[in-house]
């Protein structure tokens, strides 16, 4: 029986893979994007921003799915506008760990999330304001006592060298098993929900639409794609991705994230689908 574009489940980053903060949304991806969905395929991301955010980069894309946010810590359906599934940080090991970093690399920008993916500033830098601006997201400056329960995860940036040694730094000092650090970009060093990531969180997405994981198709770029892009059931990577990512995908794009490459993987998919 022939498969129909109804049998694909697609799961794609979205910085430097479906847009760049600078640059937005290429067009022809939210063309191909939109013909894809409207012609059945199943279509949502995988991301570590916030549904605000999210929303605002989208530019009008109706996703099929609810999106997984916040690196798998939230799973937000837009239809709807409800969280489906929340993960939240240990707020006391994580307050610990930036009372212990802070003072040891001071010029360190410190963002929380919490609730939906609010944005409580709790010491800002020239990365935090560029984060807010590129990535549309309203935020609230406070001292870390004044956040809300129910963190969600925790953001440091900072320039390239400072965050690598930050990285360094984290893998010598123990604040507690129930959060861990992830490098999401080269400016950002984030504080997760053990046991949480873009992995878990298609897996939970899969679950909620009773999905095989085995149907899905994840699009990536970095680093901490490779566990969803080993999760699922085909791997993309685009041409701008570090080569070991590129080494994990059954395919790598012709095109960077800036010239198209998802538009290009999916106008691709419906051509086979198709037969167009």
């Amino acid at each position: 029986m022939k498969s129909a574009l109804s049998d694909y489940l697609v799961i794609c980053d979205m910085d430097n893979t479906l847009l760049t903060a600078k640059e937005g949304l290429p067009a022809c991806n939210k063309t191909v994007i939109q013909l894809f969905i409207e012609m059945g395929g199943l279509f949502t991301v995988a991301t570590g921003r916030p549904p605000e955010s999210i929303r605002a980069a989208l530019d009008g894309i109706q996703l099929s799915l609810p999106a997984i946010s916040c690196n798998g810590a939230l799973l937000y359906d837009f239809s709807t506008e409800s969280v489906l599934h929340r993960s939240t940080l240990n707020r006391e090991q994580a307050t610990a760990a930036i009372a212990d970093i802070l003072p040891k690399f001071p010029r360190m920008g410190v963002e929380v999330m919490a609730g939906n993916g609010e944005m409580f500033v709790i010491h800002a830098n020239e990365y935090t304001h560029a984060h807010q601006v590129d990535e549309h997201l309203g935020s609230i400056a406070c001292p870390i006592e004044c956040v809300p329960d129910g963190w969600i995860k925790v953001v440091f940036a900072s320039d390239p060298e400072t965050i690598r040694k930050l990285g360094q730094y984290a893998k010598t000092k123990y604040y507690g098993r129930d959060n861990y650090f992830l490098a999401t970009n080269n400016i950002y060093l984030e504080i997760m929900p053990g046991g949480v990531s873009k992995a878990t969180g298609m897996h939970d997405l899969c679950a909620l639409m009773n999905r095989s994981q085995k149907k899905t198709i994840v699009i990536g770029d970095y680093y901490n794609d490779l566990e969803l892009m080993k999760a699922a059931g085909y791997a993309v990577a685009v041409a701008n991705a570090p080569a070991e990512v590129k080494a994990t995908a059954d395919v790598v794009t012709t095109c960077t994230c800036s010239e198209g490459a998802v538009g290009e993987y999916l106008y691709q998919l419906i051509r086979k689908v198709t037969d167009v």
